[in-house]
C-alpha cells in the first residue's frame, strides 16, 4: 500500500480498543495519524503505536473530519451517537457493537466469510464488526455450506470473561483468589453472580421468547452473513471460567451428505482455519492452550452424528478479543483500504 490513513480508535482503552491499536502495528496498517479516543474518565492516559505514546483524547470533543477511518469499540451506546458524526464528517466507519449489525443497508462483514459484502457499503460508510462467537463459527460454516448447505445449526457456545470486558476479568480474578483462599468466590459489582468455578447459561439481556440477545445474536448474524434466511439456528451460550477464547459445540445438519472426513479436507484448506483432530488426549484444541492470543480458528473433534441424519458434530475454539473483534476489524479496514480510490 503506498496510500497513508488517518485512524482513529474510539475505545481505546478498553480491552479490545488496546489490542486494535496492536493489530494495527502488527499488521502494518498504513497509519499517517493515530487517534486514541476515549470518554474524559481515560485523559492523562497514553496508548503506545510503533515506539511512540499518544495521549488519549476526548471523544465528545473530537472532530472525525481528521480522519479516514474510524473503528469503534465502545458500545452500542457510544456508537449510536458518534458514528452519525464521524460518517457525516467523511469517515468511514468499522463498528464492533450491536448498534448497526441488523440494518440492511449495513454490510456484516467476516473477510474470510464474505468479504464482497463491503461492495454494499455505499453512502452509509458503515461495516459492522459481528459478534465475537459468530465469527468464529461462520468460518468453520462457510466451506461446509458452500459443499453441502446447512438447514440447522444447534450451538452451545463457552465463553470467556474478557468478552464483558478488562472488568470482568479482573472480577474473575478476584473471586479465584478468594475461593482458593478459603474465602468463597464472593461476586462483587462486576460480575453479578459467582463465576470462579462455575459456568453462567446468561449473556446480556432476556429476550420475550426466553432466549438471551446473545444467543439471538448468533441465529440473526448467521443468517445474514451467509446470506440464507432459512437456515434454522438454536443457541445456548455459557459464561465460564476462562479469561481468553471462546469455545463451541457445534452441531448440524448439512441438506447434503457430508461426511466427516470430508469436512476436515475442506476444513484443511479454507483460509484462518486450522484443523486439530486426532482420536487422542491432545488431539484437539482448546482455548487456552491454542486459541488466546492468536488470530487462528481452530477446529477438532470432528465426527458424524451417531444416526444417520446428514449430521456433523463440531468443536470451535477462537480468541473473542482477536479475531472475534480487533483483528475482524482491522481486515475489514484493510481490505477497504486497498479498494480503489
Amino acid at each position: 500500500m503506498n496510500r497513508q490513513f488517518r485512524v482513529a480508535v474510539v475505545g481505546a482503552t478498553g480491552l479490545v480498543g488496546e489490542t486494535m491499536i496492536t493489530v494495527l502495528e502488527e499488521r502494518g496498517f498504513p497509519v499517517s495519524q493515530l487517534h486514541a479516543l476515549a470518554s474524559n474518565r481515560s485523559l492523562g492516559r497514553s496508548v503506545s503505536f510503533r515506539g511512540r505514546s499518544y495521549p488519549v483524547q476526548e471523544l465528545a470533543d473530537f472532530d472525525f473530519a481528521h480522519c479516514d477511518f474510524a473503528l469503534f469499540s465502545a458500545g452500542a451506546q457510544v456508537s449510536r451517537e458518534y458514528v452519525p458524526r464521524a460518517v457525516a464528517a467523511g469517515c468511514l466507519v468499522i463498528d464492533n457493537s450491536s448498534e448497526f449489525r441488523y440494518q440492511e443497508d449495513v454490510p456484516l462483514v467476516v473477510p474470510e466469510v464474505n468479504l464482497h459484502a463491503l461492495d454494499a457499503i455505499g453512502t452509509r460508510g458503515i461495516v459492522a464488526n459481528p459478534n465475537c462467537c459468530t465469527i468464529q463459527m461462520v468460518m468453520v460454516l462457510k466451506p461446509l455450506y458452500e459443499a453441502a448447505g446447512i438447514e440447522r445449526i444447534d450451538v452451545a457456545t463457552y465463553q470467556a470473561v474478557s468478552g464483558a470486558g478488562r472488568e470482568a476479568m479482573e472480577e474473575l480474578a478476584r473471586q479465584s483468589i478468594a475461593a482458593l483462599s478459603g474465602q468463597g468466590a464472593v461476586a462483587t459489582h462486576a460480575g453479578g453472580g459467582q463465576i470462579a468455578f462455575n459456568c453462567v447459561p446468561h449473556i446480556d439481556s432476556f429476550q420475550d421468547n426466553g432466549y438471551t440477545r446473545e444467543e439471538m445474536k448468533l441465529v440473526w448474524e448467521t443468517r445474514k452473513i451467509l446470506g440464507d434466511p432459512a437456515i434454522r439456528v438454536n443457541a445456548t451460550a455459557v459464561r465460564v471460567p476462562v479469561f481468553y477464547g471462546h469455545s463451541e459445540a457445534v452441531h448440524l445438519q448439512t441438506r447434503r451428505p457430508l461426511s466427516a472426513a470430508q469436512a476436515r479436507e475442506l476444513l484443511r484448506k479454507a483460509p484462518g482455519i486450522t484443523v486439530l483432530d486426532e482420536p487422542r488426549a491432545g488431539g484437539y484444541p482448546t482455548a487456552a492452550t491454542e486459541a488466546a492470543k492468536r488470530d487462528t480458528v481452530y477446529v477438532g473433534r470432528i465426527r458424524e452424528y451417531l444416526a444417520p441424519d446428514r449430521g456433523l458434530n463440531l468443536w470451535i475454539v477462537a480468541d473473542n478479543v482477536r479475531k472475534g473483534a480487533a483483528t475482524n476489524s482491522v481486515q475489514i479496514a484493510q481490505a477497504l483500504a486497498q479498494r480503489p480510490i
